[in-house]
């Protein structure tokens, strides 16, 4: 390939009159490539293709898929691709990209600002940084919630999905979250996070200094308008939103989590970061283990009950009485026990059901239920012909 000065020379010296093996000579180039420049047969500075380009087949659906999404992560695009039999590296993946402009232009992010930022140095064990991760367009109906735990030295993470921001809640999900894990570090740290701290102060909800000291860590509250102190978790959000939320497939928030947990072991915690992996950093946290027992606080979700008089509730089934179907009531179960109840909006416990594992699938109807929602069905039947519909009915003379 010649360099377009090189061209140049080419070009001046030939209408100077010297041979083109002259030129060769005078380039330290071939006499071939030299003429095929000469006659315009190839262009200064673009390589000549020894063979059909392997990302010829893969563009078709690069492209697609960018032009459906084009905030979609190149590293998430490499990995659908490698699916697909693309062996390239990322360097050439993301070469590819450039020079066949395959990412359209989004005025919006172009006028984005950075600002200065630099890299906390933590030492291994010693904080764990948490936060919620709002989640939109969730596939079963409005914004997905998730609590998100980072060690901030090997910025290994866990996420633990959540139906509500209340105090209870985030205790259940942080519990989810240290469990996942592997670990206990001294302390956490976290922003204002709703269902932790009373809005408007620096002060911790009682529960949740309670939860706190039950898994004996100590609490660091981050500067107001300061949400890059605790910039592991944050950037932790933006991976995990962008490589995983947006392409993952699922259905309810049990397949969400089972996918994310899968996510993070097979690919998350395989990141580089320095000279080693998030996995082998991770190792060195000297974490200390989780209490057997979760802190003991009490979830509580509405649930309207369905025309099978059954409550759905983390991914399984449970019966209610007959009389209470179309009926909202109260899910209620404390972290650590093998029970949950069921109650009436005027707190009266209606039932009362062991566990199953969650996003089983199972349903579980007692038998005193299934015998009155019988009788019921059984009341309600009728041997009566319907009524025919399309008979001629006149007004009447009265």
């Amino acid at each position: 390939m010649l360099a377009r000065e090189e061209d140049v020379e080419a070009g001046a010296l030939r209408a100077q009159g010297w041979s083109i093996s002259a030129i060769a000579r005078h380039l330290g180039r071939d006499r071939g490539t030299v003429r095929s420049y000469l006659s315009g047969e190839r262009t200064p500075g673009v390589r000549r293709r020894t063979g059909e380009d392997p990302f010829d087949r893969f563009e078709p659906y690069a492209r697609q898929r960018l032009a459906d999404d084009p905030h979609l992560q190149a590293s998430t695009l490499l990995r659908e691709l490698k699916t697909l039999g693309f062996s390239g590296s990322y360097q050439t993946f993301t070469r590819q990209v450039r020079a066949r402009s395959l990412r359209p232009h989004c005025e919006a992010c172009s006028a984005a600002k950075g600002r200065a930022t630099t890299e906390i140095t933590h030492d291994p064990g010693a904080e764990t940084q948490l936060d919620w991760l709002e989640l939109p367009e969730a596939p079963w109906g409005g914004t997905a919630t998730l609590l998100v735990g980072a060690l901030a030295h090997s910025a290994k993470f866990r996420g633990s999905f959540s139906e509500a921001k209340d105090t209870a809640h985030v205790v259940a999900a942080m519990d989810g979250v240290l469990r996942r894990l592997g670990g206990l570090t001294k302390r956490v740290r976290i922003d204002a996070i709703e269902g932790g701290v009373l809005p408007g102060t620096r002060r911790l909800v009682p529960a949740f200094a309670d939860a706190c000291r039950h898994y004996g860590v100590g609490v660091d509250l981050c500067p107001p308008r300061r949400g890059n102190r605790k910039g592991v978790v944050e950037k932790a959000n933006d991976y995990l939103a962008q490589a995983w939320w947006r392409t993952a497939d699922v259905a309810t928030p049990e397949q969400a989590q089972v996918s994310l947990d899968r996510f993070c072991e097979r690919i998350a915690d395989h990141r580089p970061r320095g000279h080693a992996s998030v996995a082998a950093l991770a190792e060195a946290e000297r974490l200390r283990p989780v209490p057997r027992q979760p802190y003991t606080a009490v979830v509580q979700v509405p649930r309207k009950v369905s025309w099978g008089a059954l409550v759905s509730f983390e991914g399984n089934r449970y019966s209610v009485p007959p009389a209470f179907v179309n009926t909202t009531v109260i899910v209620s179960h404390r972290l650590g026990e093998p029970t949950l109840e069921i109650r009436s909006t005027k707190e009266e416990v209606i039932a009362s059901h062991r566990r199953r594992p969650v996003g089983s699938g199972a349903l579980a109807r007692l038998e005193g239920h299934r015998a009155g929602l019988e009788r019921t069905v059984l009341a309600a039947f009728t041997t009566d012909r319907p009524c025919r519909r399309k008979v001629n009915r006149p007004p009447s003379q009265r």
